[in-house]
């Protein structure tokens, strides 16, 4: 997997979204660190892509790349998720190879060299001609992400499509499945598998003559579509703390001016580069619902480190280490961790804040949101117009933004450090608003 063109990929699409599409050439270069003409070469290979994605709609519905991201604005999936992870780093040869394999797989089960023998036949000239090991790798690669399997169990191995899913499921089946699915991986995280599988069940559905009006059920709506890219790392970390190892990746804070450095291959040109190499053991890893931000909370020289997932950068899996010291260190997280409104480390506080019933006609939807979202809290003290909730949390800074969000319906009254803090903001706030 060609992983530095991936995470260039992610980066350029990051800050796309984010600026929506404001910077010109040469600032997208210096922001990605990279040259124009790499920028412009990345560009045209997301464009492929897209117009790959996009080759069977009506010509008026073409798009520039820029607006492709907003092609269907609910349908967050499309472009902005699958074309990357669909596209997923694979070089030229790979993807050719593997839609022949498939297809040869699409009626019959084959063995590695009668597939070896029909890639080779059905190769266009100018690909060059895979060789055994070459095809028992892409048959190995196909076997893990689970499209094909093997239907014997003695040499030679014959394989199949694994599409039993869609085989075996009734037509009003799948039609319940894909509503399922389409829910959930637009309403949970983490939302990529969920996506992909929602596209091919869609795209079978097409297949069988559905009507795609049947299909659009639903409309979603995101504030942090960013988020979703971030998860090209989230299973290669799991995996890394599900086996206990290590890992390591080029760090970039979000300080930082740049977001992505270039791999150095020709010692000639080797230039610095802004990005931090990490080695580091993961422990845990935690989702900022309030910002659309994944981190990674990990030990290493210096004690617990926490990361931005979208600042890492050439990600891979080093060293394991022993399960009593990966035990050690995870216990010493959640000792740290206890009073964590999310994930901070800090010295714990306690908070204790005033929340202000609605009228007297209207459910008490401040209170139910309180017992819902208040984690370890507690009511304290209730009186007819309101209430006192109170917390012991590690610092103020990731608790602020929930109790800011109740405006008018909260006071907060301790500690006096952080309620004036809170009229200060307020105050600033007012100001913005005074006529002119």
């Amino acid at each position: 997997m060609a992983k530095e063109s991936f995470d260039k990929e992610i980066q350029f699409l990051r800050m796309l979204v984010l600026t929506s599409g404001a910077y010109s050439r040469q600032q997208f270069a210096e922001r990605l660190g990279i040259s124009v003409h790499t920028f412009d070469k990345t560009l045209r290979r997301l464009k492929d892509i897209v117009g790959t994605m996009y080759q069977q709609l009506p010509q008026e519905q073409s798009k520039e790349f820029a607006e492709a991201i907003r092609f269907n604005y609910y349908e967050s999936a499309d472009p902005m998720l699958l074309f990357l992870f669909r596209a997923k780093s694979l070089k030229g040869s790979e993807s050719v190879r593997y839609s022949l394999l498939l297809a040869a797989l699409n009626d019959q089960a084959l063995t590695a060299m009668e597939l070896m023998d029909y890639c080779c036949g059905s190769l266009p000239a100018d690909i060059p001609l895979p060789d055994e090991k070459t095809i028992r790798s892409d048959l190995k690669y196909l076997e893990e992400v689970g499209v094909i399997r093997k239907e014997s169990a003695s040499r030679p191995y014959r394989y199949r499509l694994d599409n039993d899913l869609v085989r075996e499921l009734t037509e009003e089946e799948l039609y319940d499945l894909y509503d399922f699915v389409d829910v959930m991986a637009n309403t949970q995280i983490p939302s990529v598998q969920g996506y992909l599988l929602r596209d091919g069940l869609k795209k079978h559905l097409l297949r069988n003559q559905a009507e795609p009006l049947a299909l659009d059920h639903f409309l979603y709506k995101y504030h942090y579509y960013s988020r979703i890219l971030d998860e090209a790392h989230l299973f290669t970390l799991l995996d890394a703390i599900r086996h206990r190892r290590r890992v390591r990746f080029l760090y970039f804070s979000p300080k930082a001016d740049k977001s992505y450095a270039a791999q150095n291959t020709n010692p000639l040109f080797e230039r610095e580069s802004e990005g931090k190499l990490e080695k580091t053991l993961p422990l845990k890893v935690v989702y900022d619902h309030q910002y659309g931000r994944w981190y990674l909370l990990a030990s290493g020289r210096e004690g617990i480190r926490k990361y931005r997932m979208e600042g890492m950068t050439q990600l891979e899996e080093e060293d394991a280490v022993a399960e009593q010291v990966f035990a050690e260190k995870a216990a010493a997280l959640e000792e740290r961790m206890r009073y964590s409104w999310l994930l901070d480390t800090g010295r714990p506080v306690t908070v204790r804040a005033r929340f202000f019933n609605p009228g007297h006609f209207e459910p008490n939807f401040v209170r139910e949101r309180v017992l819902l979202q208040g984690q370890w809290g507690q009511i304290v003290a209730e009186e007819e117009e309101s209430f006192i909730y109170e917390i012991k949390v590690n610092g103020t800074t990731e608790i602020k933004p929930w109790l800011r969000s109740f405006g008018s319906s909260c006071e907060v009254l301790e500690p006096l450090y952080f309620r004036r803090e809170m009229i200060a903001e307020w105050k600033e706030i007012q100001a913005y608003y005074e006529s002119v």
